[in-house]
């Protein structure tokens, strides 16, 4: 039986009303930027007759390289969003610091109203994690590994965009829950009993869990992917002992992907029973237990953590080498590094709370365990240290952000280390020194993000980004960083505990001006940023590269085209080494043509996978609404287009030898001024012509 909740319903609309849309000036503001920015947006796909081209070269495309570009974008939205809301946090807290801070807004202090900073804070940790940091990370990997291995495409094409979509429709579901209805305030864990229905009869808590449930699907069918084509897709010659060590990360992440998203599936499954069913499995007060939702939801948000930083070691071990100009030091360590952390993240999660009564036996296997995933962190450590002994390093931009990663990897680690021991654990646990540790560890991530976009973007776009305010973004951010971190860390030793929308000890106002003056370093870094993409896409002409774009590059992908052509390979690569490219400028072979061309087989596109996903929104948002005839025709759409797509059999079609030959000539002989009408690759920012 279906629970009842408060409020009117009605069988058209269900519980959405006028009422829905929150009176409140900064979400007015919010909505007045995004109606703009969408009104240019559209102005400008309908008068620059960019319709088609949308439509044909990117909604409907299957090309992994394309969906990797939108995952990334979606990402970088993401990112900005969440990092507004942390904006918005820091000051808050700096306005209502003491009870003499004025308040603005309504609120008693600051500006902010309790219930709106807990949605705030429950939505900057969802975003950051889910919507940010793991699509940016699914898109590189789906940019990259088909390249590094010597493949196509991924080994299910349309399942890659089907899971792209998917990703789409949970972000969209949160950014509608900024304008209609509002956001869970139970943090981003979902605190039970908090999500329980008689504790959030509103619909926040429904938004944050079906757009995490419909994106972990999308997140899900994409890690099988990913593992698939790794093992099958791989060119001849590519053996496990020639893998690039950013595919050996990735087949470790998404083998932790593909395990640990069913189990956060089961947790808010059970979850939307409670909510919608009257199921209590989490309500301790009829025969629920609150602890099983802890244990499945860190079953699967610990092994998360790993998720994310993985593929961030396997960046690092990129670019490191590269402009080292040696060879990675301690190959095999260093997969066997990344399959032990893999394996170990499954048996630390019981650490996310020590103080909660679990006993001293308990405690002390899960501590060990956790102080484990320091040896093979380590060795890592160690290797990176030795590729670039005696190298011949250079510090262009996706080196410095290599460089900063593993910084902010040793101070992260040295505090995990820390709060690994139950006793340091318990006197700072709750406090803002953990949330210091664990944004610490996420800027692992976020470092290894930002270079490893500039190491890749030449390959994807065929330009570079320019240096010189890469550099600037880069200083700026670190800047940040350490004014907003080590504020935060000193502030938990002295006791401050976090979600505070009003900080009683006006002791702790130097540093949360600290932590302001941070965020403004961030904000200076944006727009170096921005600047930098401005400035390179200006500029792209003068900025065109070769195959190689850094000159000193090792691995398969580098062999191909920049942009690369849409066939990725003219045939496919035999491989020889495991610094691919290193070899064939030893044997004299790196720029060698190819004596015979073949027809090359390729999927079609298809909005297939877009349709899904607009059903699968609708179905997401009669959901949370509670309005069922919305819920049943869109799983009903959903089934029946899955059945019809299974009877479709002309998905694939044929590029001729002859117009691969052509194109291949056309692209060699105008290196680096290749453009895209010589080979097809991705033409978002066509070349211009060099100034005289």
């Amino acid at each position: 039986m279906m629970v009842n909740v408060q409020g009117p319903w009605s069988p058209l609309l269900g519980r959405l009303s006028l009422g829905a849309i929150p009176e409140n000036p900064i979400i007015a503001g919010a909505f007045v930027f995004a109606a703009v920015l969408g009104a240019v947006i559209l102005g400008y796909l309908t008068f620059g007759h960019k319709w088609g081209y949308l439509w044909r070269e990117w909604l409907t495309t299957v090309d992994h390289k394309k969906i990797g570009v939108m995952y990334i974008i979606i990402g970088l939205v993401m990112l900005f969003r969440g990092f507004i809301d942390a904006l918005m946090m820091r000051t808050q807290q700096v306005l209502a610091c003491g009870p003499h801070s004025p308040g603005f807004l309504g609120a008693a202090h600051g500006y902010l109203v309790p219930y709106h900073f807990d949605q705030i804070y429950s939505a900057h940790g969802t975003i950051m994690i889910l919507f940010a940091a793991t699509p940016i990370l699914v898109g590189l990997m789906n940019v990259i590994v088909p390249l590094q291995i010597g493949a196509r495409d991924m080994a299910f094409p349309y399942l890659n965009a089907l899971g792209l979509w998917l990703t789409a429709v949970g972000a969209a579901l949160i950014m509608l829950s900024l304008f209609v209805g509002d956001f869970s305030h139970a943090g981003w864990v979902g605190l039970t009993p908090l999500t329980e229905i008689a504790y959030s009869p509103g619909v926040g808590v429904d938004y944050w869990m079906w757009a995490i449930q419909i994106s972990s699907v999308g997140t899900t069918l994409g890690a099988a992917n990913l593992i698939a084509t790794i093992i099958k897709m791989r060119a001849p010659g590519m053996t496990w002992s020639r893998l690039p060590i950013f595919t050996w990360t990735a087949l470790s992440t998404n083998i932790i992907a593909l395990t640990s998203f069913p189990v956060l599936g089961v947790a808010l499954g059970l979850l939307g029973a409670d909510r919608y069913f009257g199921t209590h499995f989490f309500t301790a007060g009829f025969g629920g237990n609150l602890m099983l939702y802890s244990d499945l939801f860190w079953i699967w948000g610990h092994p998360e953590v790993y998720f994310v930083i993985l593929p961030a070691f396997g960046m690092m071990s990129e670019i490191i080498p590269t402009f080292a100009e040696k060879p990675l030091f301690g190959y095999a360590t260093m997969v066997a590094a990344s399959f032990a952390i893999a394996g170990v993240s499954w048996s630390v999660w019981l650490h996310h709370f020590f103080t909660m009564g679990a006993g001293p036996q308990v405690n002390t296997f899960f501590s060990i365990a956790t102080m484990v995933v320091g040896i093979p962190t380590g060795v890592k450590v160690f290797n990176w240290a030795f590729t670039v002994y005696r190298g011949r390093s250079r510090f262009d931009t996706p080196m410095l952000w290599a460089v900063g990663a593993l910084f902010m990897l040793l101070l992260g680690g040295l505090t995990g280390m820390m709060l690994a021991m139950p006793p340091v654990n318990y006197s700072v646990h709750n406090s803002v020194f953990v949330v210091a540790h664990f944004h610490t560890m996420l800027m692992v991530v976020i470092y290894g993000i930002m270079g490893a976009v500039t190491f890749w973007f030449p390959k994807v776009f065929g330009f570079k980004l320019n240096e010189a305010l890469g550099k600037r973004f880069f200083w700026f951010f670190t800047a940040g960083t350490i004014m907003v971190f080590i504020p935060m860390y000193t502030s938990g030793f002295m006791g401050m505990t976090r979600r505070l929308d009003y900080l009683s000890n006006p002791a702790l106002l130097p540093f949360e001006i600290a932590e302001e003056i941070g965020i403004g370093f961030y904000v200076v870094s944006i727009y170096y940023f921005v600047r930098q993409l401005y400035v390179s896409i200006r500029d792209r002409a003068s900025e065109r590269v070769g195959a190689d774009a850094w000159g000193s590059a090792r691995t398969l992908e580098w062999l191909t085209p920049s942009p690369v052509p849409f066939y990725n390979y003219a045939v496919t690569p035999r491989v020889h080494a495991r610094d691919e490219l290193v070899w064939r400028r030893e044997q004299g072979l790196a720029g060698a043509t190819v004596a015979h061309y073949e027809d090359i087989p390729m999927p079609k596109n298809t909005p297939v996978p877009l349709i899904i996903g607009a059903f699968a929104l609708g179905l997401g948002f009669g959901l949370v609404w509670r309005i069922w005839w919305l819920t049943d025709m869109s799983l009903l759409a959903i089934i029946l287009t899955v059945i019809a797509r299974s009877f479709v059999r002309d998905t694939d079609y044929v590029v001729k030898a002859d117009l691969v030959q052509e194109t291949e000539r056309r692209l060699r002989r105008n290196a680096p001024e290749a453009s895209r009408e010589a080979h097809g690759g991705i033409d978002m920012f066509r070349p211009r012509e060099s100034n005289p």
